[in-house]
């Protein structure tokens, strides 16, 4: 009881989290501090970081997995939490530099155009779905219902591993586009 009690004190937090992130993202995403006359330098250096710690996500996601599968509870667990950690990193360096700096126009052509719009697009989309997910999974863990736990992880797991890895590639082939 005391774990469903845990389970139903986070619902409310997951939903206000689950709402509250994307909104704010897409406002900050459209406010440009140097467009509102602030005098700040662009932060330019990001997007290389931001993918680089979308290509760890995957890669703790990967390891995280195999880890449980072991049996390795404690790995698993400092795993997935660093993970959660690099998805904050992620956002909080994505909003820093659309906040200062213009956003880059893929400049492909062709096919490679639609290929780029449609990983970018599913990318967006499911990176907004896999906020709840993720969220209702740690909360499982937290409560200890691990066959709960362990019936989502199964769904958020490879949209996770789809958002981290589209993530780098949308940055790859973006980046030829930057300004320089």
């Amino acid at each position: 009881m005391e774990n469903q009690n845990l389970e139903t004190k986070y619902n409310k937090w997951i939903v206000v989290l689950s709402v509250t992130i994307p909104l704010v993202v897409a406002l900050l995403f459209g406010v440009n501090l140097r467009k509102l006359g602030y005098d700040v330098e662009p932060l330019s250096f990001l997007p290389p970081i931001y993918a680089t710690i979308n290509g760890i996500t995957a890669i703790l996601l990967i390891l995280a997995v195999r880890a449980i599968k072991n049996g390795n509870i404690k790995v698993h667990e400092y795993l997935m939490k660093t993970a959660i950690a690099c998805s904050v990193a992620f956002l909080a360096m994505y909003v820093a530099y659309h906040m200062t700096s213009d956003s880059t126009k893929f400049g492909g052509e062709g096919i490679i155009k639609y290929v780029y719009y449609f990983i970018l697009i599913t990318h967006i989309v499911l990176s907004v779905i896999i906020i709840p997910l993720v969220l209702i999974t740690y909360v499982r863990a937290l409560a200890q219902v691990f066959d709960k736990h362990k019936k989502i992880a199964r769904i958020t797991f490879p949209i996770w591993l789809y958002v981290a890895v589209t993530g780098v590639i949308v940055y790859l082939m973006i980046a030829p586009y930057y300004a320089h």
